[in-house]
């Protein structure tokens, strides 16, 4: 058997081009256990995901998890789920057409895909795909503003894991983050303006993100710091004084320490003490999907005013609105650097574009 796949015919005729591959997270297929089930065996399955032996996590996996798990899961998705599918799909389809569109309404032209790390459309076959398209540079924008080795990394290892299988690779880069870029804070710092200016200011912000078992931060994972510089730079943009302002951590799992505190036992003692109205945003997340929909907008809202609270508000993500979307095409254009969108196939087309060139400088 050949180690390396074969090669799209080779088509002189045909331009190289730069793409553009946004990876989210993933969903089922459908808000059903049959669909949940191999979607979480894969995720569950991803060593980066859960760094236990892998004998003894398989056990537990196959003999108590998706058993068991699926059912409750597929119940959750169900009741986030849309009319055109999963959030978090739809979310990720609509942030990379808008990019596209952004980028096309601008004479520019790359190729502008988006994958799921696990389940469907596959990374593998997204690259593919791209590579059938004279794919020649690729910039992977793995979709978690903060770096953490379980998400960031994992994404790289699933394109590392393509491309060895290739004879003929593409040039490379990879977004490790942009967690403490300005356009994202300010994307951030202006959702929450625009969520103020309808509905008044809550008595405290929670910025609440991704949990992580301890275990990662002492390990050296650089993901507990990044969540809390997010925090204080979008907080120092809204002018907000320490007390108004508060980090947790979401979606614990098991029954190991994670990052600290916890989401919602914080939104239940805030409500004892007599807050009475909180406003939650979940910086970490690109796109809405399960963790922030249900997990937040229902379940800990639940939770917020069973416990005393008055007012509960959740602030969407970015998702694909136009002020992020420009902002986040001015981002990843830093990190295309002087990459052409496509390079000619022919010498007449190359002639064409230098004279082209050529003339705009003359009337500059």
């Amino acid at each position: 058997m050949a180690r390396y796949a074969p090669e799209p015919p080779f088509r002189h005729d045909r331009p190289q081009r730069t793409g553009v591959v946004l990876v989210n997270l993933g969903t089922p297929a459908a808000p059903t256990p049959e669909a949940v089930r191999p979607f979480l065996r894969e995720f569950l399955s991803d060593p980066r995901v859960i760094e236990l032996p892998r004998w003894l996590w398989q056990t537990i996996l196959h003999l108590f998890i998706l058993p068991r798990r699926p059912k409750a899961n597929a119940q959750k998705y169900a009741s986030i789920w849309l009319d055109e599918g999963s959030p978090l799909e739809v979310y990720t389809e609509r942030l990379t057409h808008a990019l596209e569109s952004h980028w096309t309404e601008r004479g520019r032209e790359p190729l502008v895909r988006w994958a799921m790390r696990y389940g469907e459309p596959s990374v593998a076959k997204v690259l593919a795909r791209m590579k059938e398209e004279g794919l020649r540079r690729l910039l992977v924008v793995p979709l978690y503003p903060q770096y953490c080795a379980s998400t960031t990394a994992s994404v790289f290892d699933a394109v590392a894991a393509e491309l060895m299988r290739w004879r003929d690779v593409p040039e490379l880069r990879l977004v490790r983050h942009w967690h403490d870029d300005p356009r994202y804070l300010e994307a951030l710092a202006q959702t929450l303006e625009t969520h103020w200016a309808q509905h008044g200011r809550p008595d405290k912000l929670i910025l609440s993100f991704h949990g992580m078992p301890r275990r990662t931060l002492e390990l050296g994972d650089p993901y507990h710091c990044e969540c809390h510089k997010t925090a204080r730079l979008v907080a120092e943009r809204l002018r907000l004084a320490p007390d108004q302002w508060l980090v947790t951590f979401q979606s614990r799992f098991g029954r190991a320490r994670w990052l600290e505190p916890y989401t919602q036992p914080t939104l239940e003692r805030l409500a004892r003490e007599g807050v009475a109205r909180v406003d939650v945003l979940c910086p970490g997340f690109a796109t809405d999907c399960l963790e922030t929909l249900e997990e937040i907008g229902m379940e800990c809202r639940t939770a917020f005013l069973e416990a005393g609270g008055k007012q509960f508000h959740y602030v969407p993500c970015l998702n694909d609105s136009p002020f992020w979307v420009e902002r986040f095409a001015a981002l990843l254009e830093d990190h295309l650097g002087q990459w052409p969108d496509r390079t000619p196939a022919t010498d007449e087309e190359l002639q064409a574009r230098l004279a082209r060139a050529k003339a705009m400088g003359a009337k500059q």
